[in-house]
Formats: C-alpha cells, structure tokens, sequence
C-alpha cells in the first residue's frame, strides 16, 4: 500500500537543462578586440598635401654652454637655464629671460600628448633664438622631466640628430632653413600676438580650404616683441582678452583644430 504521507517527487522535464554558468568557449572563436586605436603614419615635411595643424616654436631658448674642458671625462655641456646658471648669467651679461627652455619643454609635452598629434595630423619644429632649426618626429616621447629634457637637447645639438635605440628611427634632428621649404604647398602661415584682433579658433579654421593647412609660429620665450615672423606670416591673429602662456595658446590651437576636424 501507497504511503500516502510521502512527498512527490518533482521532476524537471528536460533532463538535460544545467542551471550552472554556460561552459567556456576555446579561446580560437573569441573575437581580436577592435576598440584599441591604430597609430596612423606620422607625417613628415616630404608630404606637401595633407591638410595639417603645423607649430613652429619660434626663439626658443636652447643654448648649450661648456662647464669644463679636457679630463677623463672630456668636456661637459650643459643647457643653459635660469634656475641653475644664474651666476654664470651675470657675468655674461645676459637677463634670465633669455634662459627658459623650460618653456619649450612645457609646450613639447603639451603638442606630443594632444589627440591632434596621435591622430597625425600635427607636425612640430623648433626655431632657436641662434637659428637652428629642428624638425620634431610626431612619435617622440619627450622626457617628463626637466633635467631628462635638458640632456636630450644638449645631445641634439651637439650630434644633429637623436636616433630612436630599437627602430633606429630619426626622432630629432637639425634641418636646413628656411622653414617655409618644410612646409606644404597650400598653407596659411600666422602668428599669435596679444595686440591682435581676438579670434575664436574654432572659426578661425573653419575658414581654411579642405586641402589647406595651416601653420602657427608661437614665442617659446618668455618675453619679447611678436615680430619673430614677420618674414613668413600672412597675418597675426590673437586668442584671448588675457595674457597667455605659450603652452597654453598651443592648447587652444589645437583644441580649435579637433574641433573642426573631427578629432576627439
């Protein structure tokens, strides 16, 4: 006889259904991510086409000078800067001003990490206040720091070229004047002045020809008059009611610039 206190028992009707995690797929049929960026081609002043932000750092202050002669060492360069050649300043007679390469340092760091340059569409050079002229590979990575910066560029100045360890790349490197050779057929040259009529970046561009590229000569220096390229120039324009830094005004480029074009 049935037990009539029993309890049925429940029973599911695919015996087969697992209430568990789904089992692992192999690793042959998970998908190659495709949300990492490809580094587009760098562009180099051989292409006269492509429309392009460029930035001319115009009178930086790069100046090596010799700390001592002969020994086993041989002689050591050093960048001249306002911060630890004060003494050696004065008894050249020269104002501290013209020691700043911490402001082509800062403007580097500030054009090399924008989204601009890593979409490629940016290419840099540096105009000293002696005349060298050097045209910076969009792939460089420049020093973080200071002294690191300093014997990069005493290294530059020195050989005329900085080769990259693994690729044997040019990453620097001393070029010939003038900069207008460097630069592509359709350009509009400006300079940025504080006494300029005031004009919105974004609209500023705007203004350009799909096929024209523009270029930019900022002062890398810390004072002094904005007729550094007056040779060169189209027209001066300015980008603030305020005074800024030559860091900063290359920021505001370039964001004008991504704008525009598409770049985020």
């Amino acid at each position: 006889m049935a037990d009539t206190n029993s309890t049925p028992q429940q029973t599911n009707g695919n015996k087969n259904t697992k209430t568990g995690p789904p089992a692992n797929k192999s690793k042959s049929s998970v998908q190659p991510a495709t949300l990492v960026p490809v580094q587009p081609t760098p562009l180099t002043s051989r292409d006269k086409n492509t429309q392009r932000l460029i930035v001319v750092l115009s009178q930086a202050c790069l100046e090596t000078y010799k700390m001592n002669t002969g020994g086993q060492g041989g002689d050591r360069f050093a960048l001249l800067n306002c911060d630890d050649h004060q003494g050696l300043l004065r008894k050249m007679g020269r104002d501290i001003a013209e020691a700043r390469p911490d402001i082509t340092h800062q403007c580097l760091l500030t054009l090399l990490d924008s989204p601009i340059n890593k979409a490629g569409k940016l290419q840099v050079y540096i105009q000293t206040a002696r005349g060298v002229l050097i045209e910076v590979n969009p792939s460089v990575r420049i020093p973080r720091t200071f002294k690191r910066f300093s014997g990069l560029m005493v290294q530059l100045l020195h050989k005329l070229s900085i080769r990259s360890e693994n690729s044997k790349e040019v990453l620097l490197k001393v070029i010939k004047n003038p900069i207008t050779d460097h630069l592509p057929t359709k350009c509009r040259k400006v300079t940025l002045s504080f006494d300029a009529e005031v004009k919105r970046v974004q609209d500023y561009v705007s203004t350009l020809n799909e096929d024209e590229s523009i270029c930019v000569f900022v002062g890398a220096m810390a004072r002094g008059k904005d007729n550094f390229a007056d040779e060169f120039v189209d027209e001066k324009i300015g980008l603030s009611d305020y005074p800024l830094s030559a860091s900063v005004a290359c920021s505001k480029f370039c964001h004008g610039c991504e704008d525009v074009w598409g770049i985020y």
